[in-house]
């Protein structure tokens, strides 16, 4: 007999993991004061720029000797442009445990081809060793697997005085989770993540160890312009004050403004953090209690609060070859998607068959636990319609 459905539905189904679901109570009516028509480089337009920028500085409380950007393309291009405009002088140890740290160890190893670089990898659900990375070479990782849910636990594995840098793609994490500043000599985010942005626009943090390394090194490959960071040898420091190096939506810039006011409105980052950390416990209780499915990350030190992935355990399902499990999961995640109960809850194309819920701060708890039921209804029935077939 077929399991009925569950009575309610979330309020929000949306639990995309990029673009995120927006802040709760957001219309369309946020964006009326959009700088629109005119030039960005007015003033006009660059104060909203650099209010962008002052926000997200005092709300994640980043050093006042740290440079902070707006650039191109999203967190990948703020990757890209600190992977192409400061690696070379040293070796470097890229680790990758999910798909977009192996995306980052790609480009270091296949485009820019340096000679002296150390992948160093672990499988979808666990981190790499740690211990393994040199304080004399320059590292490259995301903070938070957002294709596996694992994330660093910490920054005390990064050597307070190190020689080499730290490239962080943080993109998942900024906003949710306290980041070791101190430990971290780039970092980056986009605006689609923790506080429900629009896609397009990156941010790109810049130690006084970084901004030495760009002002020293002159790559040995050309470089674009929208990756150009420096000016004549020296730091191009209108970039870290509203002038962007190509044209931003303005309307982007102004939802941004939004999700900012609103963080500050509910207090703040720990307010932030908060949040997603319920959302973590209200999966992890669920989880608890059900035999056939499990955390992705192995270890719960590493679960991600924001890209919650889950993998299915029952015996049933992990006797089934690879291409049975994927399509059971894309049928779970169909399901869910139908009954308007879940949006875009299928696991990343590149990851083991499963799920992944977005529990980052603009998602409400509440949502998370109206959205539980219905992943026990969605798995029930798609049992039950393999077993018939």
């Amino acid at each position: 007999m077929t399991q009925a459905p569950p009575a309610g539905r979330p309020h929000d189904p949306r639990f995309s993991s990029g673009p995120c679901t927006k802040r709760p109570g957001w219309t369309l009516s946020v964006l009326d004061g959009a700088w629109l028509g005119r030039s960005h480089r007015a003033a006009g337009g660059k104060a909203k720029l650099a209010e962008v920028i002052a926000r997200s500085r005092a709300i994640l409380g980043l050093p006042a000797d740290y440079r902070l950007g707006i650039v191109p393309a999203s967190d990948t291009g703020a990757v890209e442009m600190a992977l192409w405009s400061l690696l070379g002088p040293r070796g470097v140890d890229v680790l990758a445990w999910e798909s977009f740290g192996r995306g980052w160890a790609t480009d270091v190893v296949k485009h820019l081809r340096l000679d002296d670089v150390r992948v160093i990898e672990a499988d979808y659900g666990a981190l790499p060793d740690l211990a393994r990375v040199d304080p004399q070479r320059d590292v490259v990782f995301t903070w938070n697997g957002t294709t596996s849910g694992v994330c660093v636990p910490d920054g005390e594995w990064i050597a307070a005085e190190r020689a080499g840098l730290t490239i962080c793609d943080a993109t998942s994490a900024v906003f949710a989770m306290a980041l070791p500043w101190d430990k971290l000599d780039v970092i980056t985010w986009s605006w689609q993540k923790a506080l429900g942005g629009e896609a397009a626009h990156g941010m790109l943090a810049l130690s006084p160890r970084a901004v030495a390394r760009l002002e020293s090194h002159t790559p040995a490959w050309p470089l674009p312009k929208i990756f150009r960071l420096t000016r004549n040898g020296r730091l191009n420091e209108a970039i870290f004050e509203g002038a962007t190096i190509n044209t931003p939506s303005m309307l982007c810039v102004e939802d941004a403004l939004d999700g900012l006011r609103w963080a500050e409105e509910i207090g703040g980052l720990p307010a932030l953090i908060a949040r997603s950390q319920a959302n973590l416990k209200a999966v992890a209780e669920w989880v608890a209690a059900r035999p056939w499915v499990d955390f992705l990350a192995r270890d719960p030190a590493t679960r991600s609060c924001t890209s919650i992935c889950l993998r299915i355990v029952d015996p049933w399902f992990e006797a089934l070859d690879a291409g049975t499990q994927a399509a059971v999961a894309k049928r779970i995640a169909a399901l869910l998607d139908e009954a308007g109960a879940g949006y875009d809850l299928g696991a990343y194309r590149d990851a083991p068959p499963g799920l992944r819920i977005w529990g980052g701060p603009t998602v409400e708890t509440a949502d998370i636990e109206a959205l539980l039921p219905w992943l026990d209804w969605a798995y029930a029935r798609v049992r039950a319609e393999r077993d018939a077939a």
